[in-house]
């Protein structure tokens, strides 16, 4: 998004840094640029076309089309994901829905920043999976994300909109169909005024030339004439990157770790198809009509003239005998923008997004890039870091931080650096200017002054910045406030669409290039050095003062009367902060402290406070929360902080409410020592330990018959047939222990990738069925899993969360015992959620109910559920 630096006046000389085609350095490892790489670049530059692609979830776009488009065709090319895939699974790790939702954001940037596109959504929730559209705009605010989809395609301009899928079952995910419902819609609305006309205060209304459908395989019927499809191939290789653009989406596409989604390579020809769905009629090719050169910019052709002349004379071995052509270009850009701006009736040309004539936007994205090739050709290597990966909100205690910084030409064109500043974002995501702290500007040791960049010399200094509010805490935007199931609640428009926050400080160095000037934008980030993995970036943190942290995803469940810990860990955002802490519980429960004074001397200094917490004789059964509060100063702060750390995306932070639930319920159990074989990562043997069972977590070296026969069940973790391998060779001991007399449950394995044929004892066929409706009404058997230790009656399926259950078996053999049946609306029973068998003298469990989900939440009926699964046969 492009932001206002300075005062319109000087706005003009001083344009920020932004390219689609280059990588973006925010909270990143700066990307260096190869030569190959600035002439793609410099090939770009003369081509003005735009292309977007819409979809529902991370994944589902074409990295090889994305890629394909940015690096052959060099147009402007976009991913419009309606939703962050919060409603997944997770292969990698424990975090699921909102912490799920910021990886997948972060996968999905990882890819943009391989294939070369860039990334939008809507404030679309992934609510779980949904069979039709119908349902998913009954959860949906179908408007809504209707006007997320027309403000990107407003902003970003697209020439052509290409769907990942068609609008009804074919799709098969209702998020899917509800995509290219709302794309068709979103392609006629756009260009309407009278559509969400609330827009047009920073943007213009714009009307793509046509709209297709990117069709496949997995859509066409075998023997399908194609004829009236446009297709393309989009294996071609790229000399300039050295890969075909199936190798590049096949790394861009591997990005998607959680989804287990790691993608091999592909080489020679690949086709892809287009339906025609919306706009004028193309025969040959997508973009039929559509001028890509200069001339749709008025008096644009001259420039076009210049870039041509820099790619002919382009030096390979030396890119910066290109500065000086560039800067010609530069400044034939800037006079036709100061043209545009005096010929608009709006002077606000750069505050806002796009309200002046239609060449304003090539002209902006092309200066951005013409910046950004300067930087790239003179080797001009910015960076500013801060010592500390965190900073907290000031609010009374101005404690400033120490931003180092580094600027290096190498190059000899001669560049000059004429000033610094720096300022923090607010939420509205346009800058407010402040000034470097007084008289901590340092340069090589003294008070800054003009500094000659001279070849190869480094130039550094520091300074201190102060006064972070409350409001830049690095909160995920869509995170900020409470939303609904369906939709995440972002009320400022200019956030609407952007994929993640802006730095909460961004340094600004005005350079001289020539006669031209400068501002390159570069965000603050933590910069550390491990001793295996080298220097390492990470995005700087804005904290609160004090950080209130309860275990994860941890729920407190009370079978009985006795107490039990509760932890609660204050972390200092800074130092030198005090105050109290209290555990606010509902009626009928009894805490013990009330309330505990706390002092940390310094920052990232931790506490742990042990509360005992128990119901009293007056405690209502079933669901409530408690709430950790710390009060300093007589500011409540109820907000922990949840690190997200993986090596392909840059590190993440979350600030959870400190809030868990609080369960009584009735639970009798039978057994005490449960092992458990983890799989792709949840949380369900803490929650066995909250209900009293002793759980030991197995290493699969550690699996065999004789190991197992301590336990009195084994329970094994969501999609572990999926990703342990050594259970191909671990499968017959735990067979032996099943003959032997032993108890095993294993919850939900996808239907696909399995490590061996047989997942269990005896033969069934996964599938991916599954009832997505929670409180989808439940037919129960009169089997003994359901009537001892507990008795489990329609009640126990009430309160569930997302999904009642998913990848149920389809066929399975006699031997197996079905438990219970449900259904979506309209379809026909699903009875296959808990097959039960006999084997030798124990017993085999396969379950794809959604335990990994309900019982982190606190679903009672969940823990009873699971309780008699282990007890059973006991």
């Amino acid at each position: 998004m492009f932001r206002l630096l300075r005062p319109i006046a000087v706005l003009t000389a001083f344009l920020t840094l932004h390219s689609s085609f280059f990588i973006e350095t925010k909270a990143q490892t700066p990307k260096s640029y190869t030569s190959s790489e600035i002439l793609l670049g410099l090939k770009k530059l003369n081509v003005l076309g735009s292309v977007m692609y819409l979809a529902a979830h991370p994944d589902d776009e074409n990295t090889r089309l994305i890629a394909y488009m940015a690096n052959e065709r060099l147009l402007e090319t976009s991913y419009l994901s309606a939703t962050r895939g919060d409603g997944g699974q997770n292969l990698i790790g424990p975090e699921l829905r909102e912490g799920l939702g910021v990886i997948r954001t972060q996968e999905l940037l990882a890819a943009r920043r391989l294939d070369g596109g860039r990334q939008f959504f809507t404030r679309a929730n992934d609510f779980g999976f949904s069979k039709t559209s119908d349902e998913t705009f009954r959860i949906w605010d179908k408007e809504q994300v209707l006007a997320d989809m027309v403000w990107v395609i407003r902003q970003r301009r697209p020439d052509v909109l290409i769907t990942r899928f068609p609008p009804d079952a074919r799709a098969g995910h209702g998020h899917h169909q509800a995509s290219a419902i709302l794309a068709a819609e979103a392609f006629d609305a756009a260009g309407d005024p009278k559509r969400f006309p609330e827009q047009l205060q920073y943007v213009q209304a714009w009307q793509p030339k046509r709209l297709f459908w990117n069709t496949g395989s997995f859509f066409v019927k075998p023997g399908e004439n194609m004829d009236g499809y446009l297709r393309l191939d989009a294996g071609g290789y790229n000399p300039l990157l050295g890969q075909s653009y199936g190798e590049i989406a096949a790394r861009s596409r591997s990005n998607h770790r959680s989804q287990g989604f790691g993608s091999a390579a592909q080489r020679g020809e690949a086709l892809e198809y287009f339906q025609p769905v919306k706009g004028a009629k193309a025969t040959k090719d997508l973009f039929e009509g559509v001028d890509q050169t200069w001339n749709r910019v008025p008096g644009g052709a001259a420039v076009g003239k210049l870039i041509e002349e820099v790619i002919r004379k382009y030096d390979p071995s030396n890119p910066s005998a290109s500065v000086a052509g560039l800067l010609k270009v530069r400044e034939q850009l800037m006079a036709l923008s100061n043209k545009s701006d005096k010929n608009s009736s709006d002077q606000t040309m750069y505050t806002h997004l796009d309200n002046n004539p239609r060449n304003v936007f090539w002209l902006k994205e092309k200066i951005a890039e013409t910046n950004q090739l300067l930087q790239a050709a003179s080797g001009l290597a910015i960076e500013a870091t801060a010592a500390t990966n965190s900073v907290a909100t000031s609010e009374g205690n101005n404690v400033p931080i120490k931003v180092d910084f580094e600027v290096v030409n190498r190059s000899s064109a001669p560049i000059t650096l004429l000033s610094i500043a720096a300022n923090h974002q607010n939420e509205t995501r346009l800058p407010i200017f402040q000034a470097i702290q007084p008289n901590t500007l340092q340069v090589n040791g003294a008070a800054f002054q003009k500094t000659v960049l001279s070849q190869n010399k480094k130039v550094v200094g520091n300074f201190a910045i102060t006064d972070f509010s409350k409001e830049q805490i690095t909160q995920p935007y869509w995170l900020r406030k409470s939303g609904t199931i369906g939709m995440y609640s972002v009320q400022e428009q200019l956030s609407v669409g952007e994929a993640q926050n802006a730095p909460p400080c961004e340094v600004y160095f005005d350079v001289q290039m020539g006669t031209e000037k400068l501002t390159f934008t570069i965000p603050v980030q933590y910069k550390h050095t491990d001793p295996v993995l080298g220097e390492l970036y990470q995005p700087l943190a804005v904290v609160p003062p004090v950080l209130v942290n309860l275990p994860p995803a941890r729920s407190y469940i009370f079978a009985d009367a006795q107490p039990k810990t509760v932890p609660v860990t204050l972390r200092a955002g800074r130092a030198g902060v005090s105050g109290s802490l209290a555990l606010a519980l509902p009626a009928g429960w009894r805490c013990e402290p009330a309330t505990v004074p706390f002092a940390l001397a310094a920052k990232d200094e931790e506490l742990t406070v042990n509360f005992q917490v128990q119901p009293l004789a007056g405690a209502a059964p079933g669901r409530a929360e408690l709430r950790a509060t710390a009060t300093v100063a007589g500011q409540a702060y109820t907000r922990g902080i949840q690190k997200i750390e993986y090596p392909h995306i840059p590190t993440q932070f979350l600030f959870p409410e400190a809030v868990a639930p609080l369960v009584k319920l009735d639970l009798k159990r039978r057994g005490q020592n449960v092992a458990y074989l983890m799989g792709a990562g949840d949380e369900v043997p803490d929650a066995l330990r909250q209900i009293g069972y002793t759980v030991t977590l197995l290493k699969p070296e550690e699996i065999s018959a004789a190991r197992l026969k301590e336990f009195d069940a084994l329970v094994v973790g969501i999609r572990a047939y999926n990703t342990v391998e050594a259970l191909k060779t671990k499968q017959p001991e735990i067979l032996k222990y099943i003959e032997a007399g032993g108890n095993v449950v294993v919850q939900y394995v996808v239907d696909r990738g399995t490590v061996l044929p047989e997942i269990g004892p005896y033969p069934m066929t996964l599938s991916r069925d599954r009832v997505t409706v929670e409180d989808a009404p439940v037919t129960l058997t009169k089997h003994p899993l359901l009537a001892a230790p507990n008795k489990i009656t329609e009640q126990d399926f009430k309160g569930w969360v997302q999904e009642q259950g998913l990848y149920y078996p389809s066929k399975w053999d006699p031997k197996y015992q079905t438990v219970i049946s449900s259904s979506d609306p309209g379809e026909a029973a699903k009875e296959s959620a808990i097959l039960v068998t006999d084997y030798g003298k124990g017993h085999y469990i396969y379950t794809g109910l959604s335990l990994f989900r309900e019982l982190p939440a606190g679903v009672p009926g969940a823990y009873r559920l699971i309780t008699n699964m282990i007890s059973y046969g006991k």
